[in-house]
């Protein structure tokens, strides 16, 4: 079963962690989004591998709930 990833919040995109193929765990880190000079880091909320990653590090201006990382 995939697991899509959302923007819990607006903001810019400080770190990504993962790249597509990586296997990743359940509670992994997956990116660090930066919201009004905070970080806010968003964790896999299952393990499998990781499908899709519709972000970059840099991008700026993301809406809550996009469509971020896939993992299956």
């Amino acid at each position: 079963m995939s697991a899509n990833v959302e923007l819990q919040t607006s903001g810019n995109m400080w770190k990504v962690n993962v790249k597509v193929g990586d296997v990743v765990n359940e509670g992994d880190e997956l990116f660090i989004m930066e919201v009004m000079k905070m970080e806010v880091p968003h964790e896999a909320p299952q393990g499998g591998t990781v499908t899709e990653v519709n972000v970059s590090e840099g991008d700026e201006g993301l809406d809550a709930g996009m469509v971020a990382v896939v993992i299956n």
